[in-house]
This record gives structure tokens, C-alpha cells and sequence, in this order.
């Protein structure tokens, strides 16, 4: 008699657990409150092979899908540790919330996590049926041998409609570039088409559908995918071939600027916070401005500014291809000698490592717009937003007016951030907060523009 009861209490508790296994994999999201900073923060579980497997996204820090060390559930007690970020959630599973303690580096907050995925409103996005076609079509880069993937849309009647090819900024992004739930490309093309201009925006390779590798591409690389996607769309009969503008947003800018320097039959390129000055100069700017607008003290300023030349040092020392592909191996000669034996902090320095390191950020840096400015012919659009702190909008603009001699527009919008939102700092953390995608005056104005020019 008392083997079958406890034979039953086993198999109960054992029921238990099973049941609260199955109730923490899924998606769950919660608010970390640190200091003065609220940060939405999202955790998706799921379960591989017996193993609790969790990746993390911080939508207004620009960062997706953070990938953890480990994750255990010991009855309805669960741990995360996230060691790239120093940090471990310690939380205890009831129905359908999670409540626990998020501790990084020392620092303790409550963090309660609900379970599903955060829903955000965005209301530009447009919802089907669309009033007018929408075709997801493939067309191949050669030059690459790979094929790439995207939607081209246009009006449901007539013929001869300008055209736009949509290029996004930096980072491996889909077809309506997007960010932070936000799909600032599929919002620009909506409207653009709706106002009788064809449009053509497409996934980066190695992205969506499109094929490809995109960590190993270079600005180059990318600018090649631009003229494939130029060379399909003057393709299509439903389009004027002389009327073709490109839009680039932000690093997508610099790729038009690229292209409209050998293609003389553009009709015009818009550059959308598209940088005029030098990259390494921009990247160092944007670095500084982001820092102050977070409070940082000059000297935290000047350590990561050290940091950041040593790194480039070794880069440029051993090449970018040895250390982007082994940056485990190059981490003692930048790491502070206390440091040293903290694995942490170690694949922390390796992870940096390998981002400045990636042949799209070092072609970025490398690159000056100046030489592809001064050869494009094709009438100009710039526009930037005051709040950018990403490509900061007055030195761009001036610059563009001292190199572009082909007839030029400027505008520069109040309030606007570098997703052309309207912002209060202008920093990365408004991003996903913001429930605008695209300024109305901004889509207004650069249809307009299209328009104009090919009228």
C-alpha cells in the first residue's frame, strides 16, 4: 500500500513539472524599470533536444534576438543567464506570468515578464487589399551569382509610371526594412504608389528570401544588388526606363550615391539621412552625439574612443578577415590586463570584435561619398531630420551643398529622428516606442519631388 502511494505522489509531481514545462516555452514580455530608463524587453523559449534554449530582444536598445547562455527550469523556478550581457533573469513561473529579479553587473531590478509577444501599434501599416498591384517577384544579381527577392508594386491601370527602387541602411534587413516592429519601406511604398509611382523594394542578401551571405558583403557588394534591382525593374513594361529614381535610407544613401555616379540615366536619387563627410568621421561623430545624449561623462567618452582606435589598430594590423574570423585570438591585446581572466567580459571584447571587424562596417568606414557626389548628374534630394543623432543633419546637409553641382534640394525636418519619427531625444531607445514609422510631411515631400522631376 504505501509503494502505490508514493508510485502516485511521483507520478503527480512528475505531471506537475511536465505542465509547467510546457507553459514557459513561447513567447513572454515584460518592462525593466533601471534607473531613469524603461526598457520594453521581450524573452522567447523554446525547447531543442531536451534543452530550454532562450534568445532575448531589447526592441528600443536595437537589439534583436540576443542569444543566452543557458536557461534551467528546476520546478517553477527558472534562470536565464545572459552572459554577453553580464547578466541572469531569476524568476518563478505562476500561470501565466513570470515574476523575478534581472541582475547586470551588480545592478538588481524586478522585472515581471506576461506571457505572448508585446503587441505594438503601428498605425501606417497599410492593410490589404491593396488599391493597386502588388507582386513579390526574383530577379538575379549575376555578378554575384545569387538571386534576390522582393515586391514590386504599381498602379492598377495604365503604363509608363516613374519608378523607385527602395535600398535599406545597415544590418541584414527584409524588404520593408524592418526595425523595431516598425516597416518604414512597406509604409514609404504604400504611399508612393498610391500616388502613381511603381516601386521596387527588396530583401538584402542573404535576408528573407533573398539568397546570398550578407556578413561577408561589402558596400560594394551591396551596390551591385542595387544595380541588379535597376536593371529588373527597367525591365518591367509597366514603368518608364528613363524615369527611375533610387531612394536610400541612412548606409542605403551611400549605395545611390554609388550607383547614380555610373548611371547616367537616373532621373534622381533621395537620400534619407544619407551621410556626406567620410565614414570614419561620421561613425565617430555619431558615437560622441549618442553618448552625450545619454548623460556620459567625457572621460567614459574618451576610454571608449581609446578603445575603439585599438581595436581598429589591430584590425588594420592582422586584417579584418583574420579577426573577424577569429577574434578569440586578438582579445588579449585589447583587454584591460584585469580583465583577462573573466570570460565574460572576454566574448564581450571577441563579439565587438567581430562587429568592427565585418567587411560591411569596415567598407563603411573606408568610405568618402565626396568622389561619387561629385559625379552624379541626376537632380538630388536630401533630407534629414534634427533630431538625428545617428547622421547628424548639418554637417551632412552642408556638404552636400559644397560637392553635388547637379540641381539640389535640402530639407532639413524639427523633431525628426533618424527614422524621420517625430522624437523627443533622437536616441535609439525612442525608436520602438514611437508609434509614427514615417513622417506624413516626409512621404508628402519626397512624392511630390518624384513627381516634379519626372514630369
Amino acid at each position: 500500500m504505501k509503494k502505490t502511494f508514493l508510485l502516485i505522489i511521483v507520478t503527480m509531481w512528475a505531471g506537475m513539472t511536465v505542465f509547467s514545462q510546457r507553459r514557459i516555452v513561447g513567447g513572454w514580455h515584460g518592462v525593466l524599470n533601471i534607473a531613469e530608463m524603461t526598457l520594453p524587453i521581450a524573452f522567447h523559449i523554446e525547447k531543442k533536444d531536451g534543452v530550454y534554449i532562450t534568445f532575448i530582444d531589447s526592441p528600443n536598445q536595437g537589439a534583436m534576438g540576443i542569444a543566452t547562455t543557458n536557461t534551467v527550469l528546476k520546478g517553477n523556478n527558472l534562470t536565464v543567464n545572459i552572459a554577453k550581457l553580464f547578466a541572469v533573469f531569476e524568476g518563478k513561473v505562476k500561470k501565466n506570468t513570470i515574476k523575478g529579479t534581472f541582475t547586470q553587473m551588480g545592478t538588481s531590478a524586478n522585472l515581471i515578464l506576461n506571457r505572448g509577444d508585446a503587441k505594438y501599434s503601428r498605425p501606417q501599416d497599410p492593410i490589404p487589399p491593396y488599391p493597386y498591384n502588388s507582386e513579390d517577384v526574383q530577379f538575379e544579381n549575376k555578378q554575384a551569382d545569387i538571386s534576390l527577392a522582393g515586391t514590386f508594386t504599381y498602379p492598377q491601370t495604365g503604363n509608363d509610371f516613374p519608378s523607385v527602387i527602395l535600398i535599406t541602411g545597415s544590418g541584414a534587413q527584409n524588404r520593408d526594412e524592418e526595425l523595431l516592429n516598425h516597416r518604414p519601406f512597406l509604409v514609404l511604398a504604400d504611399y508612393l504608389t498610391r500616388k502613381g509611382i511603381a516601386v521596387l523594394r527588396y530583401d538584402d542578401r542573404g535576408t528573407g528570401a533573398s539568397q546570398g551571405i550578407y556578413h561577408k558583403a561589402t558596400l560594394e557588394d551591396f551596390a551591385s544588388d542595387a544595380a541588379a534591382a535597376v536593371s529588373y525593374l527597367r525591365s518591367r513594361k509597366e514603368v518608364n526606363p528613363k524615369k527611375t529614381v533610387l531612394i536610400g535610407h541612412s548606409e542605403g544613401a551611400c549605395i545611390a550615391f554609388m550607383l547614380a555616379g555610373k548611371d547616367t540615366a537616373l532621373a534622381g536619387v533621395v537620400s534619407m539621412a544619407g551621410m556626406a563627410i567620410a565614414g570614419d568621421s561620421l561613425m565617430k561623430l555619431q558615437r560622441y552625439l549618442i553618448s552625450k545624449a545619454m548623460n556620459v561623462s567625457d572621460k567614459d567618452i574618451a576610454e571608449n574612443e581609446e578603445l575603439v582606435e585599438k581595436m581598429n589598430n589591430l584590425i588594420q594590423q592582422h586584417t579584418a578577415d583574420s579577426v573577424f574570423n577569429h577574434p578569440k585570438l586578438f582579445v588579449d591585446e585589447i583587454i584591460p590586463p584585469k580583465m583577462k581572466n573573466n570570460t565574460p567580459v572576454r566574448n564581450a571584447y571577441a563579439t565587438e570584435l567581430i562587429k568592427l571587424a565585418s567587411p560591411e562596417l569596415q567598407s563603411l568606414l573606408q568610405y568618402n561619398p565626396v568622389e561619387d557626389l561629385l559625379k552624379i548628374k541626376c537632380p538630388l534630394l536630401a533630407i534629414n531630420g534634427e533630431k538625428d543623432l545617428q547622421v547628424p543633419p548639418k554637417i551632412n546637409l552642408d556638404n552636400f551643398s559644397q560637392w553635388i553641382t547637379s540641381p539640389l534640394t535640402i530639407k532639413q525636418y524639427p523633431d525628426l529622428n533618424h527614422l524621420f519619427q517625430h522624437a523627443e531625444t533622437g536616441l535609439v531607445s525612442e525608436y520602438g516606442q514611437i508609434e509614427e514609422t514615417i513622417s506624413s510631411d516626409v512621404l508628402e515631400d519626397i512624392t511630390q519631388w518624384i513627381l516634379k522631376i519626372t514630369e
